[in-house]
């Protein structure tokens, strides 16, 4: 390298040292980034102990929740008493008040045979005997020694406690063996009675027959159509209790509009006060922004928690949730929009002489006013979803029937329900609010 090469790299490097000797931190950043990530998670792990939780979970639990979320059992049970089989089903059976279903058969021999998964998987009920089915294996269970007792090798899909055998047959169900009574289990696909329930005069009718019933069939009820009938018994159904759910989501609906729109009208003005480009005064900007992030820093749950304990369950309790939520929220946002503007505008109408609000009138709002809409509509179907959880505390809505619906560890098929219901209104919600945004913001597809 000549002289004059090296005085012009030289010349270089002194002009740009970042860039020949850049710090160590520059160096070194993206490799310390990587470890630090790798020891928090080392960390997490040996925090919250996960090989423990993950050995110790439940995990068969996730398969039977969610089969059922499209299923339902029967639970027929059948009690052996002085060489007499007596059948009895529970007392809200979805099958209603005077069942007869055709997997249960009454045999000639007085034995009693249930088809829980048509011809492969049954069971056979005589007065000393019970007969399993299933698996391609068929396994006897005596009952004349006082407690039920397998004869034969026990498979592996059959557990015997002291007093009890239990058959498991998969998703199609299980048998409960007792020395006096066998308790089925029959599981079948789908919702029970959606439309009508076990007291409807529509009850067990074909969708033909309840449509010719509804176009020129007879009067069920003396004095009341059967449209009118037919809406009072979906309505008013006592397993899936659609009125009362339609109802609630209606609420969390109203909840999240009420929260939001309160929380947009009180933080807008708001948000002047603490923009620091349009109010000069440090302290008042500082007082503002501190506010908000009060209301912010508490989280929406925790404000519904507060605001069941003063006003009680029930929609307020949930808008107020809300409404002190977004105020936090909208204002930040709102006072950030407006310190991001471009002067020139308004101070092109300052140097005409306008009053002040005039200047806030022209130079500001049609610089904010599509993102603030957009942001307020997002955060409306963004309340929707929030306004479900927070009904779980009592603050009304949906929220606080699905917590119901799950407490009792059984009707998680009603848990579905409301679950897609919800699902189904924030798919609007998301597609309703896009569409407003897209052309608030101007960017639609003119074609």
């Amino acid at each position: 390298m000549t002289r004059t090469a090296e005085n012009h790299a030289a010349s270089i490097e002194e002009r740009f040292p970042a860039a020949f000797n850049p710090p160590l931190i520059k160096r070194f950043g993206s490799l310390l980034t990587v470890i630090g990530l790798l020891l928090y998670a080392i960390y997490s792990v040996w925090f919250f102990d996960l090989p423990k939780l993950m050995a110790e979970a439940h995990w068969e639990r996730v398969g039977i929740f969610l089969s059922q979320w499209i299923s339902y059992d029967v639970q027929p049970e059948f009690r052996l008493s002085d060489g007499d089989i007596s059948i009895h089903y529970p007392r809200f059976s979805p099958l209603g008040d005077d069942p007869h279903p055709d997997w249960v058969r009454q045999n000639n021999d007085g034995t009693v045979t249930i088809d829980v998964a048509g011809t492969s998987k049954t069971v056979t009920i005589a007065k000393s005997e019970i007969t399993v089915k299933a698996h391609g294996q068929s396994v006897a269970v005596l009952l004349s020694s006082g407690q039920p007792k397998v004869q034969g090798p026990i498979p592996a899909w059959m557990t015997v406690y002291d007093d009890n055998v239990l058959a498991n047959l998969g998703f199609a169900g299980d048998v409960s063996i007792d020395s006096d009574r066998v308790k089925i289990r029959k599981r079948f696909l789908g919702w029970p009675n959606f439309i009508f329930d076990t007291q409807s005069k529509f009850f067990e009718k074909s969708p033909l027959e309840v449509a010719t019933l509804l176009v020129s069939g007879p009067q069920l009820v003396a004095g009341q159509s059967n449209w009118s009938l037919a809406f009072q018994d979906f309505w008013n159904n006592n397993t899936w209790q659609h009125g009362d759910v339609l109802t609630k989501l209606l609420q969390t609906v109203v909840m999240a509009f009420l929260g939001t729109l309160l929380g947009a009208i009180v933080s807008f003005p708001l948000a002047f006060l603490a923009a620091r480009n349009i109010t000069s005064s440090r302290i008042v900007n500082h007082i503002f922004k501190r506010f908000f992030d009060f209301l912010r820093s508490m989280d929406m749950l925790i404000w519904a928690l507060f605001f069941t304990r003063a006003f009680g369950p029930g929609p307020l309790a949930g808008s107020a949730a809300i409404f002190f939520t977004e105020t936090g929220t909208l204002g930040k946002i709102y006072s950030e929009v407006l310190e991001n503007i471009d002067d020139k505008p308004r101070e092109g109408i300052q140097s005409t002489g306008a009053q002040e609000v005039l200047v806030q009138r022209y130079g500001i709002m049609p610089q904010v006013v599509p993102i603030i809409v957009s942001q307020t509509l997002y955060q409306w179907e963004s309340n929707v979803r929030g306004a479900t959880i927070i009904g779980a505390v009592g603050a009304g809505g949906i929220g606080l029937k699905l917590w119901e619906a799950m407490r009792t560890n059984k009707n998680w098929e009603n848990v579905a329900y409301m679950v897609l219901l919800t699902l189904v209104v924030v798919i609007l919600f998301d597609a309703a609010s896009n569409a407003l945004r897209t052309r608030l913001m101007g960017t639609q597809n003119p074609h």
